[in-house]
């Protein structure tokens, strides 16, 4: 993995292969960004990139302005399935801190689900994001990899000037299943059930003025934290 080169998308015609690239990721009922829509994001500010093996895509990010010119919203980041595991979406999330720190953007914000143990790893543990939001259904009902359970999101703010190593002392932890997608996919009651319980217990949290704070690999456990 280490020849791919990671960069913007350069044209239309990359962008409507970004189209087919989602697709493939999170599967062929789910609607991808259009390429219309993100050429002209890109051209009044936002981030379209890939990274690439020769020609073929093997990861994508897509990112636009936010009300505050000195914070992001990612809105979507995929490794295809042939490269995933290999540190890639690491990788993405790396240059897109650089690109951001490049003109002047210290913050990104984004949604994810907080029941997926990857999503979990990367944006909490290894990227150091925070969370304290908990939105219940924010998509409404989805889609490909997403179907049969409610979309709950967190959102998690990545402060790009923070100092890595900086963590809070947890004061309490949540646990998440090791894996959420086969459960969604082979015993959808108890996917949903820990979803219920999730949401349940980041909720309550949050609402005691806790944020997550961190991530435990062994434990597959959030750290909560005094904010």
């Amino acid at each position: 993995m280490t020849d791919l080169i990671l960069r913007d998308l350069a044209s239309l015609a990359e962008m409507k292969a970004a189209e087919a690239f989602q697709r493939s990721v999170w599967g062929e009922d789910d609607p991808a960004d259009n390429s219309d829509l993100m050429l002209a994001i890109q051209h009044e500010g936002g981030l379209v990139a890939g990274a690439f093996d020769g020609d073929r895509m093997l990861a994508f990010l897509f990112a636009f302005p936010t009300n505050d010119p000195r914070a992001q919203h990612s809105h979507r980041l995929g490794v295809h399935p042939d490269a995933q595991g290999q540190g890639l979406g690491l990788r993405m999330k790396l240059y897109q801190k650089d690109w951001c720190l490049a003109r002047g953007i210290t913050r990104v914000r984004w949604t994810y689900d907080p029941a997926r143990r990857a999503n979990a790893v990367l944006n909490i543990h290894r990227l150091g994001a925070t969370a304290n939001i908990y939105y219940r259904d924010y998509y409404g009902e989805m889609e490909g990899i997403n179907a049969g359970v409610p979309s709950d999101r967190l959102l998690a703010d990545w402060d790009l000037t923070r100092a890595d190593g900086e963590t809070a002392n947890p004061v309490d932890t949540v646990p998440i299943p090791a894996d959420f997608a086969r459960l969604v996919a082979d015993d959808p009651a108890t996917a949903l059930s820990e979803r219920l319980r999730i949401r349940q217990a980041l909720a309550a949290g949050f609402a005691d003025g806790l944020q997550i704070a961190g991530f435990d690999r062994r434990e597959n456990a959030y750290l909560l934290a005094r904010t």
